[in-house]
């Protein structure tokens, strides 16, 4: 049955530039969860302190200064963290004014790789480093009197929340198979697998099977620029010559600049050309991965990360599903974006899978109609949605 009860369940999504939060409810019987009605967003921009101008330590750095144990928060770093801890706190402010239930149980969605104790950020690519975002969140709201349930447990992986969010809501694609892929693309990029009937965290599965943001392509670039909408923007502002603040001043996005491609826009057509034979690589190089192990197809932005290796216990799995989501899905779905994406990805894959050294007859026979397995989610929420899922399953964990 519907949670019935006096703490409001929340799923936080916090992103590059702005933070979503959504009221979550569950069945029991049925284990599934869906979207309430309440939502709120905040961007960080809209929060004093926010600087304009902030740039990411280089994440090599921010890699070696981890590995050291020897993190280094610049002043503009802690500046923008806790712009980022108070547009949380603005959110989930919102969400509990208008429901009128100020104790609450979160779960939270941030880009980037967590402390040892998971409440805060050690590295991240496109935003501040927060070593103790949950703590001074639970503190911030507590002056508001609004109290917490249960404590933070994890900051979690926004991709392995966008994995839950498809396995436990009743519009998963996740939900009634045993083995897809899941490419998100929105600020960043997310990637969630399935395989056996489980889902696999890629943190568990680093030895074998890389994160899209960690490849580069031939160019040096990471994947991340090919498959998020904020990688997509940004190609094809520098492509173009133009600013990403002169794009978002004119509302310039990832399906704009689809319908530049579809009328002829040279630069467009040029950024898409790219994305079309990095995305299709990217696809390509997660079938044979996940049947024959890894096959060198990408380099890494860190030098020093291990090798991968090309065994596992996955191998001859073949995927039912492969899953894009959240902006990237829109725009494969929309007008333009079938023109200049998801034809000529299809066309892309298929030759890719034809020409496969590493498949075999039957993979080969079993991946010819991939644009049947080639599917977009409609879960825009998914990371919100799997945030407040594993909340909850860790309080209902906790307390049985």
């Amino acid at each position: 049955m519907a949670i019935k009860s006096s703490f409001l369940l929340l799923g936080i999504d916090g992103g590059a530039t702005k933070v979503s939060g959504w009221e979550v409810l569950a069945d029991e019987e049925t284990l599934s969860f869906s979207m309430g009605t309440h939502n709120a967003q905040k961007s960080y921009a809209e929060i004093a302190g926010f600087l304009p101008h902030f740039k990411p330590v280089d994440v090599s750095l921010q890699l070696r200064q981890r590995e050291a144990q020897a993190i280094e928060l610049t002043g503009d770093e802690k500046q923008q963290g806790a712009v980022y801890v108070e547009a949380s706190a603005v959110v989930i402010e919102e969400l509990v004014k208008r429901t009128g239930k100020n104790s609450i149980i979160v779960g939270l969605g941030m880009p980037g790789l967590k402390t040892a104790d998971e409440r805060g950020i050690e590295v991240v690519a496109n935003g501040p480093r927060i070593l103790d975002y949950a703590d001074s969140l639970e503190k911030r709201l507590a002056l508001k009197n609004i109290w917490f349930e249960t404590p933070i447990k994890r900051i979690g992986s926004d991709a392995d929340y966008c994995g839950i969010g498809e396995n436990y809501s009743t519009e998963g694609l996740f939900r009634d198979v045993d083995n897809a892929y899941y490419l998100g693309g929105g600020t960043g990029v997310a990637d969630a697998l399935k395989l056996k009937g489980k889902l696999l965290p890629f943190d568990q599965i680093k030895s074998w099977m890389a994160k899209s943001w960690e490849m580069k392509s031939e160019d040096g670039r990471s994947l991340e620029r090919f498959a998020s909408a904020g990688g997509i923007q940004a190609l094809y502002a520098e492509i173009a010559g133009k600013d990403v603040a002169e794009l978002n001043a004119g509302q310039i996005y990832p399906l704009q600049i689809a319908e530049f491609a579809a009328n002829g826009e040279k630069a467009a057509q040029e950024a898409f050309k790219l994305i079309v034979n990095n995305l299709g690589l990217l696809i390509y190089e997660r079938i044979t991965t996940i049947y024959s192990g890894w096959q060198n197809l990408f380099g890494f932005l860190n030098p020093n990360r291990p090798a991968l290796s090309g065994d596992h216990p996955f191998r001859g799995i073949l995927l039912e599903r492969i899953i894009i989501g959240q902006r990237l899905g829109e725009l494969l779905d929309s007008p333009a974006g079938k023109s200049v994406l998801e034809k000529p990805l299809i066309t892309r894959l298929q030759s890719l899978i034809k020409n496969s050294p590493v498949l075999d007859a039957r993979a080969k026979d079993h991946y010819q109609n991939i644009e049947r397995i080639l599917v977009t989610s409609k879960l825009r929420e998914a990371p919100a949605l799997g945030a407040g899922i594993d909340a909850y399953l860790s309080y209902k964990k906790m307390t049985r």
